[in-house]
Order: structure tokens, then C-alpha cells, then sequence
């Protein structure tokens, strides 16, 4: 793997306008694809399997002029007063006469007006699902009614569940990464560098995601979710690979062999830690949800493309760049030769040399001071780490997950303050409703079974009302809709959801009914479903991710007990990360530094989300550490020492990789959406703690205990396994012989000299 990634590296540093060029011509192609191809996003969270799913499919096929989205307007007269049906009768008209609905219910003639007469329900049902419903339908919507004066009106309604877009506060972010990496480097060019090839990367992957989007349905988060990866990754990958560049440089190495050394050692460190997060996402397929596995796809491919520019566009921009990779002052006291003609820049670069002339030793850095003291104090660290994630942990005992609903949604939003008025007039079980799809052959049949099943869930304890049955035009299919006491994410309504579906499992077997199916659903029951599933897949999901990526570090690392504890330490991450966004989102602590005004479950999706991502960075920086542990370890040095080399070499340019992967989540933290909120400060919090707790601190406390039992390997499981060769080790082999003969040319040349 070494050589091959050393062969790339050098090729692409020789060959760098040519590379430039067809990554410049690769993303006019993808742009230009992406711009003629680009199909609309979903927000349809389908669960095949599911009760919820059966119902909304049987409406689909036998009542479809009930399947698509509806709205609600909700009006108010002003406080003390009474509703007029001449005053609400516009409003009902406005609504019917925009385009696409199918029909709007008087709320006078339909019974929903409040008892004391100051707030009605206007139910909108329009034709096509939320996602064919066009923007100018929308608006038309918005404006139904807005102008009666006197009254207070507000729509809500699934239909109006719009888009989650990319604003401008994720350039934050950015902005931060790129102050770090300017620190980091010291120099702007090695910053701005990076930078741009994390950006071509993600505009690469970006641009391949939306020019697939019109033969795959794509949910309005997975754009989100992969350039959120796209950016952390590609300017992390990069990063690796330029700091190694640059010792290599200082090391007095010619800026090709720089180039090539650095992608084949920190290149195939790369490639494995990109391997490890592929896994994860692309793993999400298995858990047989599919907005889920779209997104892992997604997020999958992006951090793939962005492992491939790394070995190949940086290696040419490094050609570009020369020695203004380096600071000032290492560019003025560097030698050695110059860079082909070909980029005018010069590249010579060597060991710093005092004003006399004499080589000075390199000054001893943080990260080695850090290695030797948590090596010397490796037992309280452990015990302090271990202690202290497990009280983060604490909190995700009372985890709770649901799909989110307009409660949730940003204050001031036209959803956000329809389902407020609505709570406030009719109680917050409104804002909740169910369906219960009851089907038949048979049209008496279907008749019974809707008045009995009517019956039995008036009789179910925390259910508020149940309108009469609503008959397609064959009567086989009934539509009753269910008004439970609590609120669409409450417990109670849970509880509901089980209690009703229970009551009527047996109504076919009610006389007069037989053959008769009840299926209950609705955007409460199918956010339930989600979440129970979700909930289910995830041991499942963790265990097969967990399972193939000890796999993959057995065999990078030819070890058994560094990937165990690699996982293990893992296991802490996300057990504080869960504890710590729980405490804050669901359970409403710190809530209003963050912009949460409403507190409630988590999204259903996001912890299985967390395992995949958070699972994957992790042993990103694994990889990074401990691979030059056990570069050091193979070339000779003592365990102890390869695990304070790691660090030292290491824990700058792993703590720079941190901050900018927490910047880059951090960012998204300041969009309204809680979806995307949560996700952004669960995955920033999560590399937090797994770079600074796990892996810069518990990681060589316990390699430190372990000394060279850690890379201890049975003898018959090492020859089954594949040498991958990541620490570069056949590539030294190859190389110093090669270097020892240019040396000795070199002498024989001065002595004839």
C-alpha cells in the first residue's frame, strides 16, 4: 500500500498541471451535470414493514384523494370574542380556490371550533404528496385568509414542512478551520492550500450528489449531513498529509520525495481512516431504512471522493507551492535542491542551522511533554477519564426519540406559530392527529368494522375525540381521525398509539366484519414507527460496524488488543456524547445557549447517525496516533518510546484536526433547523471528547500499560492476514538502499573533485 500510495504521490507531484486539470475539467462535468440533472428533495421518512406504512399505502391505492398532504389553518378571534361563520367563510374559500386542493371543511360544519367559540380548525386537503406540492402552491396557500381583518389566521400543516437550506452560518465554521490551520502551518499558503483542497473535494462530491438526486430520492438532510463530513474530512485528510510533508522537508528531503514520502506513510493512514467511516455510513444500509441509507450513501461518497483528492490534487498543489509550505523563517535557514523549472518556486528545504552554522536540535514540542506525563501518570488518568465520561453518560438513561414536529420548529416560523395557536386553543393533541385506515373487500364489511373500531377507540384512555368514518367511493376504506389528549411527541401519545392498535388487532374477527383491517398512522404514528425501528436496528448496526472495523485495524495495525481498545474507547465517546445532547436538547439544560426554546426527544435518526459518524472520526484519529506509534515500534524504538513519539509527532497536528472538524459541526449549530442543530453540536461535542479524552489521553495511558503486549499478535492469525504495510516499512526497505547509493555517488563525485 506504501509504495503504490508513494508511486501516486510522486506521479501526481510530476505530473501536477495535468492532475489540476482534470480535477478543474472533473468538476465542470459534475457542475454542469448537477446544474441540468438536479431533482427535488424529500422529506418523506418511509418505513417498509410498518403498520403506519401499510395504511398510507392502502389510502394510496383505495382512497387517493385522501393520501396527499394536507394543511391547517388555524384562526382566532381577538381575545374575549366570538367567531362569525361570515367572517371565517372567506378563509374557506381562499383556501379551496388555491391550486392543487382538493378541498377545505368548514370548521362551523365540520364541529371544529373551540368551545368557547374564539378558535376554528380550516382543513386543507390538497392532491399530491408534500413533495409535488410546487412553491407557488405554498405561497398561494400562506396568503389564504391573511387579510381578514379582525382575526388572527396561521398555517401549519404538513404541507408547509419545507426545505432545509444551506444559509451562511456554517461559513463560520469554515472561517475558524481556516484560523486554525493558519496557526497550525504558520504559513498562509500551507493553510490556503488545504483549505482549497478540502473545498474542491466537497464541491466534487456535492456536485456527483445533486446530479444523481434525479434518480434517487434524496432527503433535504443528506445534502447537509455530506457536506458537514465533505468539509471536516477533506480538511483534515489534507492536513495529515501536508504536516508530514513539511517534516519531510525540514528533514532536508527533495520536494518530490517529500510529496511521495508523505502519501505513502500519512496517505495510507489516510486511506484507512477514510475506509473506517465509509464503512459506518455505507453500514447504515443494513438497518433497511431508507431515508437513512440514503443519507449514509450520500455522506459515504463524499468523504470517498474527498480521500481522493487528497492522494491525488494535494500531492500537485504541493508542486505549486514549493517551500511556501513552510514558515518564513524554516524557508530562509532550509537547503537542498531546487524544484523542476516547471513550477518556478524553489523547493530546497533542510535540518535549521545555527547563525555559526552548526545543525541545532529541534526544539522539543508540546505533544511530547503531553505523552511523557500522561505515560508517567497513566493509572489516575484512566481512572479520572473513565470516571468522568461515565457521569457525562448519566443523562442517556432517559433518552427519548421521536421525528421532530413543528413544536420543535423555529420560533416565529408560520409552522411554528400555527401549532402554538392551535395548543392554545384546542390543547396540544390536535396538533397530533391519527388516521386509522380501516379496509375490506367488502363494503358492509368495511361499514362495521369503521363504527366498531369508532367505538373502541372513543373507549381508549387519553383519546379525546374520533370524527365519524370518511368513505371512499367503492366504501371499502374508512378514514377516522383520532385526536389524542397529549402532544405529538409526548409519552402519552405513545402510549396511545399501542392502546389503540391493540384494541382493534381483532376487528376482523368482529361479526359482520370479517376480512376487516385497521391500520393506524399519521405523521405521529409514523414519527413512533421511525423511532421504534431505529431503536431496534441500532445493537445490530453497532455491533456490524464495530465488527468490521476491528477488522480493518487488525489489519493495519497487526494487533488484536489496539483495536479492541480502539473500540472500547469508543464505547465512552458516544455514551458521553448521547449524555451530553440529551441533557441539553431533550432534558432543556444550557437549552437557551444553543437557541433550543422547545426541549423534547432527540430525532429518531440521530443516534444511529452519531454511531456511524462519530465511529468512524474516531478511529480517524486512532489511526493518526497510534499509526506512528507503530511506525516508530517497527523501525526499532522501544514501546514505551513509540508511544510518546506518536503523541509528539502527532497531538499538534491531531488537536489542529479536532478543532477544525468541531468548527466545521460547530457551524451548523446556528441554523434554525433542530434537526440539523442537534446533529451539529452531537457530532462537534463527540470529536471534542473522543480527540482530547479518548484518544490524546486514555489511548496511550492504556498503550502505556500495555507496552509490547499492545502489538502483540498470534502467530497463525498474522500470516493469515494481508500485510498492508501502512507504517511504510517495505518503503523504508526500498529506500535507504537507494539513498545510501545517491550518498555514496555523491562522495565519489567530490573525491574526484
Amino acid at each position: 500500500m506504501a509504495s503504490l500510495l508513494y508511486r501516486l504521490g510522486r506521479f501526481s507531484f510530476r505530473r501536477r498541471k495535468r492532475v489540476v486539470a482534470v480535477w478543474l475539467l472533473l468538476l465542470v462535468v459534475l457542475g454542469g451535470a448537477a446544474a441540468t440533472l438536479m431533482g427535488p428533495s424529500s422529506d418523506k421518512f418511509t418505513m417498509p414493514g410498518t403498520e403506519s406504512q401499510r395504511a398510507l399505502d392502502s389510502l394510496q391505492e383505495q382512497f387517493p384523494q385522501a393520501s396527499g398532504t394536507t394543511g391547517t389553518i388555524v384562526i382566532a378571534a381577538p381575545e374575549g370574542g366570538k367567531l362569525d361563520p361570515a367572517a371565517v367563510a372567506p378563509v374557506v374559500r381562499d383556501a379551496a380556490a388555491v391550486p392543487g386542493v382538493v378541498g377545505a371543511v368548514d370548521p362551523f360544519q365540520a364541529g371544529a371550533v373551540s368551545e368557547d367559540g374564539r378558535y376554528a380548525l380550516v382543513q386543507v386537503q390538497f392532491e399530491k404528496s408534500a413533495d409535488e406540492v410546487t412553491d407557488a402552491q405554498r405561497a398561494a396557500y400562506e396568503k389564504a385568509g391573511a387579510d381578514e381583518e379582525g382575526l388572527r389566521v396561521e398555517h401549519g400543516g404538513e404541507v408547509l414542512s419545507a426545505e432545509v437550506e444551506v444559509g451562511s452560518t456554517e461559513a463560520i465554521g469554515v472561517l475558524i478551520a481556516a484560523g486554525v490551520l493558519v496557526v497550525t502551518f504558520g504559513s498562509m499558503v500551507a493553510a490556503g492550500m488545504t483549505l482549497l483542497n478540502a473545498l474542491v473535494g466537497v464541491a466534487a462530491g456535492m456536485a456527483g450528489l445533486f446530479a444523481l438526486s434525479s434518480v434517487v430520492e434524496l432527503t433535504s438532510t443528506a445534502p447537509i449531513l455530506a457536506l458537514m463530513l465533505g468539509l471536516a474530512v477533506g480538511i483534515d485528510y489534507s492536513l495529515f498529509i501536508t504536516s508530514r510533508h513539511r517534516q519531510y522537508l525540514t528533514e532536508g528531503m527533495d520536494a518530490e520525495e517529500a510529496a511521495g514520502r508523505a502519501v505513502g506513510t500519512a496517505g495510507s493512514a489516510v486511506v484507512f481512516a477514510g475506509a473506517t467511516v465509509v464503512i459506518a455510513l455505507a453500514g447504515l444500509t443494513v438497518v433497511n431504512i431508507p431515508f437513512l441509507s440514503v443519507m449514509g450513501l450520500a455522506a459515504a461518497g463524499t468523504v470517498a471522493v474527498a480521500v481522493l483528492v487528497a492522494l491525488t490534487l494535494l500531492p500537485a498543489l504541493l508542486g505549486f507551492a514549493g517551500l511556501r509550505v513552510l514558515p518564513r523563517k524554516q524557508r530562509e535557514s532550509a537547503t537542498g535542491t531546487s524544484i523542476s523549472s516547471e513550477s518556478g518556486a524553489d523547493t530546497g528545504a533542510g535540518v535549521s542551522t545555527s547563525k555559526d552554522g552548526a545543525t541545532s536540535e529541534p526544539r522539543e514540542g508540546f505533544g511530547f511533554r503531553w505523552g511523557r506525563t500522561v505515560t508517567r501518570f497513566r493509572v489516575p488518568v484512566l481512572l479520572v477519564g473513565i470516571l468522568g465520561l461515565g457521569v457525562l453518560a448519566l443523562p442517556a438513561a432517559d433518552m427519548r426519540l421521536a421525528l421532530p414536529d413543528a413544536g420543535t420548529a423555529a420560533a416565529g416560523s408560520a409552522t411554528r406559530e400555527a401549532y402554538d395557536l392551535t395548543s392554545e386553543g384546542f390543547g396540544p393533541g390536535f396538533n397530533g392527529r391519527l388516521i386509522a385506515v380501516v379496509s375490506s373487500d367488502d363494503a358492509a364489511a368495511t361499514a362495521v368494522a369503521a363504527k366498531e373500531a369508532t367505538e373502541r377507540i372513543q373507549g381508549t384512555k387519553d383519546v379525546l375525540a374520533v370524527t365519524p368514518p370518511q368513505l371512499n367511493k367503492q366504501g371499502t376504506t374508512a378514514l377516522l381521525t383520532v385526536i389524542p389528549k397529549a402532544g405529538p411527541t409526548d409519552e402519552a401519545t405513545e402510549a396511545v398509539v399501542q392502546a389503540v392498535r391493540d384494541r382493534v388487532a381483532d376487528i376482523g374477527d368482529f361479526p359482520g366484519a370479517a376480512g376487516a383491517d385497521v391500520a393506524l398512522s399519521g405523521t405521529t404514528a409514523v414519527g413512533i414507527d421511525v423511532s421504534e425501528k431505529v431503536a431496534d436496528a441500532m445493537l445490530v448496526y453497532l455491533l456490524l460496524v464495530v465488527g468490521l472495523s476491528i477488522l480493518l485495524l487488525m489489519l493495519v495495525f497487526r494487533s488484536f488488543l489496539v483495536p479492541l481498545k480502539a473500540a472500547l474507547g469508543f464505547l465512552l465517546t458516544i455514551g458521553a456524547t448521547f449524555g451530553i445532547t440529551v441533557a441539553i436538547f431533550q432534558q432543556g439544560h444550557f437549552a437557551d445557549l444553543l437557541g433550543v426554546d422547545t426541549p423534547g426527544p432527540l430525532v429518531s435518526f440521530l443516534p444511529i447517525l452519531l454511531i456511524g459518524i462519530l465511529f468512524g472520526l474516531a478511529m480517524d484519529y486512532e489511526v493518526f496516533l497510534v499509526s506512528r506509534m507503530r511506525e516508530d515500534f517497527v523501525h526499532g524504538a522501544e514501546a514505551q518510546q513509540a508511544t510518546v513519539s506518536g503523541m509528539g509527532h502527532n497531538a499538534r497536528v491531531v488537536t489542529a484536526a479536532a478543532l477544525i472538524m468541531t468548527a466545521v459541526f460547530g457551524g451548523f449549530i446556528f441554523m434554525p433547523d433542530p434537526i440539523i442543530k442537534s446533529m451539529g453540536f452531537a457530532l462537534a461535542i463527540g470529536v471534542l471528547v473522543d480527540a482530547f479524552i479518548v484518544r490524546m489521553a486514555l489511548v496511550p495511558a492504556v498503550m502505556s500499560l500495555l507496552g509490547r503486549a499492545a502489538w502483540w499478535l498470534p502467530r497463525f492469525v498474522d500470516r493469515l492476514l494481508p500485510n498492508l504495510d501502512i507504517e511504510g516499512e517495505s518503503l523504508q526497505r526500498k529506500l535507504v538502499p537507494e539513498q545510501r547509493a545517491a550518498d555514496e555517488s555523491e562522495s565519489e563525485d567530490a573525491v574526484r573533485v
